[in-house]
């Protein structure tokens, strides 16, 4: 539900307080919002998040800068193959749309591609919630949205998500297209890409699936989108339909256990800014007040992984072991925790944990006990042979 207009306004003029005089907010788009929702226990990627912080820009002054993200070349490449993809009023992405996921309706000879072209994001989220009303009620013809604004409420803040393109089809339904530079060969694609194309377009369905919502009746929002990528070693299309119903059951319930945003900027000490002008030590100040998640999944989808991961090991926090670790050893939070009840210095013998780490130990006793001293290699032959 979006915040009353006096309360939400509030927390845009906190929230610009955070970001820092004259610093412009950072878009919040569909692969953060993917990241974010893989870990929603992470508060402090949620603020930096909500509001508008770069932080690739703050790990840069931090001294730990970020290696995540895409390059100019591949950005550069993904963007030609796009308006290839779009040529020509998107005839060539409406035949792969009816091919791949609608072959019962009507081949789409011609389509509405209708302007969405407005003052701001919210301008543009309106126009393009009007253009869905519109195709959606015009049915019996093909509709392309090319690039169109929505909005997701995300922890009591909104978000403005542009996914590539929605067709509307003639019955009415709606369809995500993911549109992505990475080949696809003889047909399947790289696993992990694919896994990532696969969670961001879900954050767009269900974007799309509360605008469908305040619709009377609300048209169906598909839960196979497109995939359109490069064929082969070519720059031709070719498309394959990818069904994100598991993806977008994770992400709507990982969004929906997220701390608000508001909430979280509640707690902050007044005065705290995480501007990357500020001086280096004040602005760490800033970030480490705000308690942080880290796992090593972290390096490939948070541009302040490389700050996280240095504070948790000198913290000596056993999440920098990886998540699966830290589930098994339960109220064991740092390595001299681990260490000590290894050693049965500490912890409670009935704990589970505790009891498989002191057998664990012992086992590795009575291991290096039974190996002995190895004799060397030579130790027969009075040296080595000439």
């Amino acid at each position: 539900m979006p915040l009353p207009r006096t309360r939400g306004k509030a927390l845009r003029q906190r929230l610009a307080e955070l970001r820092g005089p004259d610093v412009p907010a950072k878009a919040l788009d569909a692969r953060a919002l993917a990241a974010l929702a893989a870990n929603p226990g992470c508060r402090r990627r949620a603020i930096l998040d909500g509001a508008g912080v770069n932080k690739a820009a703050v790990a840069s002054a931090l001294g730990s800068p970020s290696v995540f993200g895409q390059s100019q070349f591949a950005f550069t490449r993904g963007n030609a193959f796009e308006a290839k993809v779009k040529a020509d009023g998107g005839a060539e992405l409406l035949r792969l749309v009816h091919e791949k996921l609608d072959r019962r309706a009507e081949p789409p000879a011609e389509a509405r591609v209708p302007d969405l072209s407005a003052t701001g994001p919210e301008g543009r989220a309106a126009r393009t919630a009007l253009a869905l009303r519109e195709a959606t009620a015009a049915a019996g013809g093909w509709t392309l949205l090319d690039h169109p604004m929505l909005a997701l409420d995300v922890a009591g803040s909104p978000a403005f998500l542009e996914p590539d393109a929605v067709v509307v089809h003639p019955d009415g339904s709606w369809t995500v297209v993911e549109i992505k530079s990475f080949p696809m060969l003889d047909g399947s694609a790289d696993p992990a890409k694919v896994g990532a194309a696969a969670r961001q377009a879900a954050v767009y369905v269900l974007a799309l699936e509360e605008v469908a919502a305040r619709l009377d009746p609300a048209p169906e929002v598909r839960h196979r989108i497109l995939l359109v990528c490069p064929k082969d070693f070519s720059n031709l299309p070719t498309a394959s339909a990818v069904d994100v119903r598991k993806q977008r059951a994770v992400t709507g319930r990982q969004l929906a256990r997220l701390t608000r945003i508001e909430d979280i900027a509640d707690t902050l000490p007044e005065g705290t800014c995480f501007s990357p002008q500020l001086p280096a030590a004040e602005l760490a100040s800033a970030v480490e007040s705000v308690p942080a998640t880290y796992a090593p999944e972290c390096l490939s989808a948070c541009e302040l992984a490389f700050h996280c991961r240095d504070r948790s090991r000198a913290a000596g926090a056993v999440t920098s072991l990886g998540r699966s670790v830290r589930a098994e050893l339960g109220g064991l939070t740092t390595v001299e925790e681990v260490l000590s009840a290894a050693r049965g210095e500490t912890g409670d013998p009935e704990d589970p944990a505790v009891t498989a780490l002191r057998r664990a130990s012992r086992l590795r006793a009575e291991a290096l006990q039974n190996c002995g001293p190895q004799a060397p290699a030579n130790a027969t032959t009075g040296g080595a042979r000439s």
